[in-house]
């Protein structure tokens, strides 16, 4: 068997135009990444289904 390095790590995305809104519910989004390359947090323009657009989510802890 292979040995698992644990290079990936499962990370959330949360909404961060929705927060300073005041729009009630959360837009969260799960995606992986290399933590040996991408050592800063990660962000990412994705779909806000209750905004209806597209906005910057960024990693949380």
């Amino acid at each position: 068997m292979a040995k698992k390095k644990g290079g990936r790590v499962q990370v959330i995305l949360e909404c961060t135009a929705q927060k300073s809104s005041g729009v009630p519910g959360i837009s969260r989004y799960c995606t992986e990444k290399n933590r040996t390359t991408t050592t800063a947090r990660m962000e990412l323009k994705k779909y806000n289904p209750i905004l209806r657009r597209h906005t910057l989510h960024k990693e949380i802890k």
